[in-house]
């Protein structure tokens, strides 16, 4: 894999995230009205949302992984994960490990955190998520009402 680098985003202002993130939604299908607005939202919703953006040597953006910590909690018991929000990688990098890269980032600022689990929704890789350790998990129903995969990080203990 050639040169890379990564940064670690806690606000959404970047210009290289937000032309990776229109990217990523045209590649959905998914049509924005207000992009400024969407980026602020972002940056203002509370959730504690965070993004490894990876270049490449020329300074292009490779891909980027959005994620965030979620409380799960019932009226005896409560569990914090990691979420995985949105992951891209633009197609031309794709299968070159910078998917694998960019998850094992992710997984590891929740391990820094001390989740013991992280949980996304896919319906476009599941395979790729498999690969890397997750499980479909029917227990969770999302409201984007994708499959819920789930995957333990090993940290029993919450700093």
């Amino acid at each position: 894999m050639e040169h890379t680098q990564d940064i670690f985003l806690e606000h959404f202002q970047d210009p290289r995230f937000q032309k990776a993130f229109q990217q990523y939604f045209s590649f959905l299908g998914v049509k924005v009205r207000d992009w400024e607005g969407l980026f602020r939202e972002m940056d203002q919703d509370g959730r504690g949302n965070r993004a490894y953006l990876r270049l490449n040597a020329a300074g292009e953006t490779v891909g980027f992984i959005q994620f965030c910590p979620m409380e799960l909690s019932g009226w005896f018991f409560q569990k914090r994960l990691g979420f995985i929000r949105e992951f891209w990688v633009a197609p031309a990098c794709q299968g070159q490990g910078h998917g694998s890269a960019l998850l094992a980032l992710a997984e590891g600022w929740f391990r820094e955190q001390g989740f013991s689990g992280s949980i996304l929704t896919t319906d476009t890789a599941p395979g790729f998520y498999e690969k890397h350790g997750y499980r479909l998990d029917p227990g969770f129903t999302a409201k984007n009402g994708d499959p819920a995969y789930v995957k333990d990080l090993g940290n029993a203990l919450t700093p």
